[in-house]
């Protein structure tokens, strides 16, 4: 199974191709979970990029503005576009020279979705740090502040911070009964794989069908439907305390649940196009049984020979 990348790549090239030789774009473009992009510049510039996600208000709350400016700092624009939460404004005679520096500034910018979606997620470890270090051995196990982040319509992720752990909780809605049946498989063999010795230190994996998980019960109402499911990882300080872990970890929890679904649609195109393979065979099967047309000459038992009507 291939990994699903977090730098957008129209993103990419687009600001590869205009920071090289300055000219007019104006596209709008979307990215995983209905996050938009609007690309727009003369041919003298600025060059503006702006974003518009549905759980700004909550990424805002967490802390995502500030993180935005300690990463972009100038480029940000004060009065974003309207209609978006966010708009980088992009000087051509200010960009870096072609070089490392440019790269590393595309890079970044690619990233913009990811950075932002990345602050509930440095707000919980670091107040995993503060409980881990009042709580005192052998007392009450303590808990933070349940963070939700409703990143889709029906759809959310709640992050809870504790003294030794950090609990996160993806809700997913299956919309076809394939697709629940497919996901079960893909997600048991998540828990499985722990099993095996080379791997045993990666996140604990649980899935559990309508009934939320108890770390977040007393947020979310149980489903009344079977297509809504609920995704926990728990993340142990090894898995978020050493700085370039942390990140990897962080983006490929929120890419988890484009991963789910990207690969139970490949798996149903997959079984399609096998499918439609076992019965091309059966057909050829079927045509080469079909009996011969019966010879219409016929010959009697004193040689005569007679033609059938």
């Amino acid at each position: 199974m291939i990994l699903l990348g977090a730098e957008n790549e129209i993103i990419r090239h687009v600001l590869t191709s205009k920071f090289s030789v300055p000219g007019a774009v104006d596209q709008m473009f979307t990215d995983f979970d209905g996050v938009a992009y609007h690309i727009e510049s003369s041919r003298e510039g600025p060059l503006t990029l702006s974003m518009d996600i549905r759980c700004w208000p909550e990424l805002v709350q967490y802390g995502a503005r500030e993180n935005l400016r300690q990463m972009y700092g100038g480029w940000i624009r004060e009065t974003p576009e309207p209609d978006f939460q966010i708009t980088l404004s992009f000087d051509y005679a200010s960009v870096p020279p072609a070089g490392p520096d440019r790269d590393a500034l595309i890079h970044a910018v690619s990233m913009i979705k990811r950075h932002a979606m990345a602050a509930p997620f440095e707000r919980a470890f670091h107040e995993q740090s503060e409980l881990e270090q009042k709580h005192e051995p052998g007392a009450a196990p303590l808990a933070g502040q349940l963070l939700a982040l409703h990143y889709r319509a029906d759809e959310a992720m709640y992050i809870l911070p504790a003294h030794d752990r950090v609990t996160v909780v993806i809700s997913t809605r299956f919309e076809e009964e394939t697709d629940r049946i497919f996901g079960k498989v893909f997600l048991q063999e998540f828990v499985d794989a722990r099993r095996q010795p080379s791997i045993q230190n990666a996140p604990q994996v649980l899935y559990s069908n309508r009934d939320p998980p108890l770390e977040v019960r007393g947020a979310v109402q149980a489903s009344s439907s079977d297509n809504t499911g609920y995704v926990t990882f728990v993340l142990f300080p090894r898995h978020f305390q050493h700085p370039d872990v942390r990140s990897t970890t962080i983006t490929h929890i929120q890419l988890f649940r484009d991963y789910l679904h990207y690969h139970i649609k490949c798996s149903k195109a997959y079984m399609h196009s096998r499918m439609r393979s076992r019965v091309t065979e059966f057909i050829k099967v079927l045509n080469r049984a079909k009996p011969e047309l019966a010879e219409k000459e016929r010959k009697t038992a004193s040689g005569r020979t007679f033609r059938r009507a």
